[in-house]
């Protein structure tokens, strides 16, 4: 026993109090994400919109997370990373309660961009901030602990979320709206704005200043994550109606299956991290995770229907996030300075976005001209060829450095 005690003390120690403390904001903000996850249903039965109209409002919540990335990222370089939390925290909570009050599909459609826009301007600033309280040796266990605190206010989040939405849809507008005020209220208090140190920009810093959008190996990296996360989607939209229509699997069987994703993040990623942070470059760790994701997907095409066969694909993928995502944050903190931080935390934000409303487009339209079976063998081979990518982009870096 003594072991894993001590591998579990290694993996969380030596992390900053500052780096516990946004964990902690991060948790509680996730811990009422609620709103998203049900808002297609609440348009169709509550507001009685058309399958299509409620289509155009999740688009609309994509294209507000797209622009606030974009813009957050701007903002976070010019006012810095915490003023731009706070004002994000505090604005997304307003602006839920608001939303819960509207009827309309022009009033609800203009309500989702503006929170997206709020809500999504938060991640780069946050992004900033994990690695201004973080060190080189530790930066890529903070983006994990991050992770972590993410997937575990989800999880509490949807399965919470799912229990108010049978006794009030609007109930979830006001939890949601109320945890985002609570988590700013709490940076508040947990790390005052006076400690924080600005960095002294002299000229020799601001000639050293580069964009994200002229760095050329950073942007054939984003290419690439725009490729794999489109893949890695299909596991929250396409996969579990997958489970239900074609394998046959019951509501509380999926439900299983989808938190084992969670649970194996909370109880792995940080002791695997702390084994391999430093080890080897982050390209050759992501390339690793991104070829696992890919067989997870191929896997439901050969395996027989029965959990499980759910159980084994969802291990290769949830392996695979583990690999990848943690040494991507790593990757592209490395390219970075304390004065274009925000705008490479921005991209790397818009990417994840953009998968996120191609995702479902794309996997729906596969579906539809083959079935499934395509849809799984596509995202193998998209998954492959980002692999891949990640591979040449490594080789390209050591043999011009």
């Amino acid at each position: 026993m003594t072991s894993p005690i001590q591998l579990y003390k290694k993996a969380y120690t030596g992390l900053s109090r500052n780096s516990w403390y946004l964990c902690l904001v991060m948790l509680i903000n996730r811990s009422g994400t609620m709103v998203i996850p049900f808002m297609t249903i609440y348009c169709i039965h509550q507001l009685h919109f058309t399958i299509v109209q409620a289509g155009y409002i999740m688009a609309l919540f994509g294209l507000g997370s797209i622009c606030g990335a974009f813009v957050g990222g701007k903002l976070t370089d010019k006012f810095g990373f915490y003023d731009l939390q706070i004002f994000a925290l505090l604005s997304g909570g307003i602006l839920f309660l608001i939303l819960g009050y509207q009827h309309t599909f022009l009033t609800v459609g203009a309500g989702a961009f503006v929170l997206s826009f709020c809500n999504e301007s938060f991640r780069p600033a946050n992004s900033s901030a994990i690695a201004y309280y973080s060190t080189d040796e530790n930066k890529t266990r903070s983006y994990s602990l991050n992770r972590l605190a993410v997937n575990l206010g989800w999880s509490v989040g949807a399965a919470l979320g799912g229990f108010l939405a049978a006794y009030s849809y609007h109930s979830l507008f006001w939890v949601d709206g109320c945890t985002n005020i609570l988590a700013a209220l709490m940076l508040l208090k947990l790390i005052p704005r006076s400690h924080i140190v600005k960095a002294v920009k002299n000229k020799t810093a601001i000639t050293d200043t580069s964009s994200a959008y002229k760095d050329t190996v950073y942007l054939v990296f984003i290419g690439l994550v725009i490729l794999f996360a489109g893949c890695f989607f299909q596991l929250f939209t396409m996969q579990p109606v997958f489970y239900k229509t074609q394998w046959l699997l019951n509501e509380r069987t999926i439900g299983f299956l989808m938190s084992l994703n969670g649970l194996l993040i909370v109880f792995i990623e940080m002791i695997l991290i702390h084994r391999l942070e430093g080890r080897r470059h982050p390209l050759n760790y992501i390339s690793a995770g991104v070829i696992l994701v890919g067989i997870g997907f191929v896997l439901l095409n050969v395996m027989p229907p029965n959990i499980l066969s759910g159980i084994v694909a969802m291990l290769f993928i949830t392996f695979g996030e583990m690999f990848s995502m943690p040494f991507m944050n790593s990757f592209w903190i490395t390219r970075t300075n304390n004065n274009n931080r925000g705008e490479y935390a921005g991209l790397y934000t818009m990417a994840w976005s953009t998968a996120q409303v191609l995702a479902p487009t794309v996997g729906a339209q596969l579906i539809a001209h083959g079935g499934f079976s395509l849809l799984w063998w596509i995202m193998g081979g998209i998954c492959l060829v980002s692999a891949i990518g990640f591979g040449i982009l490594y080789r390209n870096i050591v043999s011009s450095s």
